[in-house]
């Protein structure tokens, strides 16, 4: 890559992608070393705990550097990429480059550029933690004599692991006494829970920074050594070579056999959200067995008028806000802080959607403001997101009640698990003929479960039955809904 020498080097480091995510995990980069980049180019995509993010760049220029290999977890604020800015910014002419310039330009000192330069090329969007015109407060610089992440070892894998990601011998920490190079809170919770002192290790991430991984390995090597957390004078978080039949003794009696599966992602943040559910709310659920034949009979009508179709799904949701507005305790959710009941004035719906990812809870927003037609729409077009990966932290997130329809597993029942912070979940089984007292006689009809899952903190079972009694005289006539709207 030819540079300029007026053209200088930010690094744009991994944002916080909203609510509450402290790490993402890299899936796929978009952009190789040596790529021109625009300002808000997609240059990675990562998966967090949410959703599949695609990260742009507020800045435009010449990729120099990439931190981190797919599939590696980093956290926020963690370095993504490293890119040459500048008027003098040349494009990349192929994959040979010369390190030594790409060195020299990041080690220029903001002192000695031009003020113009010492500016970046602006965002029209904001990531948080980056302005929409200036640069970062903080910048990488290169020490004189140290050669760039982008040096021969990078080229040859193809891409960078890291900044430190230079010739000749490997960088070893030692304890400091100053801050720990620690970002996320979940790695601190952590050590924490396990008296590790952070100081005594040695940060595999950017610039030493210590992830998590770090910090599991440190764990089992203590275990497996009866308490020795590390090994000070090699600068590393491995296991002495001294003893290997004692340290896989160890390791075989604290680790249990079979396939280990990480709890990260969407399997790991739906562990976490359920976790939290059973320990701080106390929960109860009630039931109620409902004809549904003359619910199906009216959906059959409404799709037979030739106009879009209306989905099952949807007719329970517009059941569902209309118990709601009858019953706004279960429309609410528990400042527990505070010891306040919080009841919401807006009704944001959310569903259950299996998807190749695991189980995820779309949002419709305003649901209490939207015909069935509306919603089987909205359901579509949520249900097609989630099932690519593409649905975004927003649409995944600030739900008041939860429909799960687990009928479409072929299961009639269940007890649903609130999804934390709402009041409550109505589950629905299956629909399948049964035999049912009609009037007055033995008929085959249409039968189905409904099971709610309420926090018994916001109401008593008076109102959580109330609530079901409701939704199941709508689902058995649905008359009832048209005299209450």
């Amino acid at each position: 890559m030819a540079q300029a020498s007026d053209g200088h080097v930010l690094e744009f480091k991994l944002p916080d992608l909203g609510e509450g995510l402290t790490e993402a995990e890299i899936v796929r980069w978009l952009v190789e070393v040596g790529d021109v980049v625009a300002v808000d180019q997609p240059v990675v995509e990562v998966e967090t705990a949410k959703a599949m993010v695609e990260v742009p760049c507020p800045y435009g220029g010449v990729v120099t550097a990439r931190f981190g290999e797919e599939g590696t977890e980093l956290p926020v604020g963690a370095p993504l990429v490293s890119v040459a800015v500048g008027e003098g910014t040349a494009a990349a002419t192929g994959p040979a480059r010369d390190s030594e310039t790409d060195a020299g330009a990041a080690a220029t000192p903001d002192a000695e550029r031009p003020a113009a330069q010492t500016k970046a090329e602006g965002s029209g969007n904001v990531l948080v933690g980056y302005g929409t015109s200036e640069a970062p407060a903080r910048r990488r610089r290169v020490r004189p004599g140290q050669q760039a992440a982008t040096g021969a070892s990078g080229r040859a894998n193809g891409r960078v692991r890291g900044a430190d990601a230079v010739d000749g011998p490997v960088r070893t920490a030692e304890p400091v006494d100053g801050p720990v190079p620690v970002i996320s809170p979940l790695v601190r919770r952590l050590a924490r829970q396990h008296d590790l002192d952070l100081r005594e290790l040695t940060g595999s991430g950017p610039d030493g920074l210590i992830l998590r991984a770090d910090v599991e390995y440190a764990l089992r090597a203590a275990a497996a050594q009866g308490g020795r957390t590390a090994d000070p004078e090699a600068g590393t978080n491995r296991v002495p070579d001294a003893a290997p039949s004692a340290v896989s003794a160890a390791s075989s009696a604290s680790r249990a056999e079979g396939t280990r599966v990480p709890l990260k992602g969407v399997r790991g943040a739906v562990a976490d959200k359920l976790s939290r559910s059973r320990r701080e709310i106390p929960d109860a659920t009630c039931w109620v067995d409902a004809d549904a034949t003359e619910l199906m009979r009216a959906r059959t009508a409404m799709n037979a008028s030739g106009g879009p179709k209306i989905s099952l799904v949807a007719l329970l949701a517009r059941i569902c806000t209309a118990a709601l507005a009858r019953f706004p305790e279960l429309n609410s959710t528990v400042d527990a802080e505070a010891r306040e009941i919080v009841r919401l004035d807006r009704v944001h719906l959310g569903f259950a959607a299996q998807t190749d990812r695991g189980l995820v809870v779309p949002v419709v927003r305003d649901a209490h403001t939207r015909d069935a037609e509306a919603l089987t729409a909205e359901f579509a077009r949520l249900t097609e997101a989630a099932r690519a990966g593409r649905l975004t932290p927003g649409e995944l997130t600030g739900g008041t009640f939860t429909l799960n329809n687990y009928g479409v597993f072929g299961v009639d029942g269940s007890t649903p698990i609130i999804n934390h912070p709402e009041a409550a979940m109505l589950g629905v089984g299956r629909i399948v003929p049964k035999p049912w007292v009609h009037e007055g006689e033995l008929a085959v009809r249409q039968v189905v479960q409904l099971s709610l899952t309420f926090d018994h903190r916001v109401c008593d079972g008076g109102t959580a039955g109330g609530f079901l009694r409701y939704v199941a005289d709508c689902v058995e006539q649905p008359a009832v809904l048209l005299r209450t709207l």
